[in-house]
């Protein structure tokens, strides 16, 4: 890996007794300790999510937007404003609701009486950070504003092409579309996050944890993130994301998340499979879950850990299954154990 000045930049860890003499490791295990501080640093905030977590900083580190879903009140939104505490960068949150019109995520162009011309006005979505809460709350005319800047990065106003500061992530929470007032997300708009995760109930003794944090608290019902550390910016996380995407993968490993991918284009139960930017995906994540263990190289339970969380919104079932009850976690899960991973 060739130095950069932004690796060159990256805040010093505590360093270990012996560190190694190679320059690329030692960016290496200065990236991966930046990582886990991070994930400690979110941890005394977001209480019993420690999946959840990791997987946010998987997709942090390798560039991608999340989308995550669960019932109101366990800390979605926590989350992502713990995250952009520790983070030095620009933040931004948009509340989604039926009469949220495009324009308002986008920005548009306001008439100036003075120089009586028209003036852009730059939307929320001109950010690093983006919280686009309770997305499946606004129409698809409105959540369809975001495809643009998750793809390309730049939002077309009055026929300009605006790029947005790097890096730039969305995070998107959404209730179960079982709840009353909610749209369904577009397939185009599904793809462009790299990774859905679920927030599920926390355990008992980790509720009676957040419980006696919360009532210590001055604020009626949530947690205080202004305690938290800021440890990395702007220029950092754009550091991490290359020292990520420089990490060893062997043909093998690679090889073994495409099949994964296909696999689920022919699998018994999903009438629709994951496209090549599951295949995609599924490498970007490895190498970030890599750095986040302080790996050298990309192992094959790197792509497993992350696989459910890349291609659970990619896939669909079939009806038979959806009648029987089965979940697509739990098909996913058949194709991981039944696709031979490379022993290396």
């Amino acid at each position: 890996m060739s130095e950069t000045p932004e690796n060159d930049n990256l805040p010093a860890q505590d360093a270990p007794a012996a560190a190694p003499s190679n320059p690329q490791m030692q960016q290496r295990q200065r990236a991966s300790q930046l990582a886990q501080a991070l994930r400690a640093e979110l941890r005394k905030a977001v209480i019993g999510q420690s999946a959840v977590i990791d997987d946010v900083l998987t997709a942090l580190i390798a560039g991608g937007h999340v989308l995550v879903e669960g019932v109101p009140g366990l800390g979605k939104t926590l989350l992502v404003r713990a995250l952009a505490r520790c983070f030095g960068g620009e933040f931004a949150r948009i509340q989604f609701t039926p009469d949220l019109m495009p324009s308002d995520v986008t920005g548009h162009a306001v008439y100036d009486m003075q120089s009586e011309q028209f003036k852009l006005r730059k939307g929320p979505v001109f950010t690093n950070l983006l919280l686009a809460d309770e997305i499946n709350r606004a129409p698809a005319k409105t959540q369809a504003a975001l495809l643009e800047v998750m793809q390309e990065r730049q939002v077309t106003l009055e026929g300009r092409a605006l790029p947005v500061q790097l890096p730039f992530m969305v995070l998107a929470t959404m209730n179960p579309i079982e709840q009353e007032g909610t749209y369904p997300l577009p397939e185009a708009e599904l793809d462009r996050f790299m990774l859905k995760l679920r927030m599920d109930y926390p355990q008992q003794d980790e509720e009676l944890n957040m419980v006696r944090q919360v009532t210590r608290s001055a604020k009626a019902d949530m947690l205080e993130v202004s305690p938290l550390r800021t440890l990395l910016q702007a220029k950092d996380v754009l550091a991490l994301q290359k020292i990520a995407s420089d990490l060893p993968l062997d043909d093998q490993v690679l090889d073994y998340a495409v099949r994964l991918a296909r696999a689920t284009r022919s699998w018994p139960g999903l009438a629709m499979g994951a496209g090549p930017r599951a295949s995609i995906a599924l490498v970007r994540g490895a190498r970030a879950r890599a750095l986040l263990r302080g790996g050298d190289f990309v192992l094959p339970d790197d792509i497993k850990s992350c696989a459910l969380a890349v291609l659970r919104h990619r896939v669909r079932l079939a009806p038979e299954l959806d009648i029987e009850g089965l979940s697509v976690d739990q098909v996913l899960q058949q194709v991981l154990d039944q696709v031979p991973a490379p022993r290396l």
